[in-house]
């Protein structure tokens, strides 16, 4: 019977171990997300600046309607 209690208290003490370090594992994983989500709406924001002011500088040189 000490034994086999044994053996579950040390599979126990295994599984709480593997969550901790799994924990960790997400806990970066989702520092990691953030950090490109940030970047992407970064880079987002920055294309469709670029886009609009190419748009206001074609616009900008061409010739009225009326030549």
């Amino acid at each position: 019977m000490d034994e086999r209690l044994i053996e579950i208290e040390t599979k126990v003490a295994y599984q709480e171990h593997t969550i901790a370090e799994l924990n960790d594992v997400i806990y970066r994983q989702q520092q990691q997300i953030d950090q490109l989500e940030r970047l992407c709406k970064a880079l987002t924001d920055r294309v469709q600046d670029m886009a609009e002011s190419a748009t206001t500088e074609k616009t900008g040189h061409e010739k009225p309607p009326h030549y």
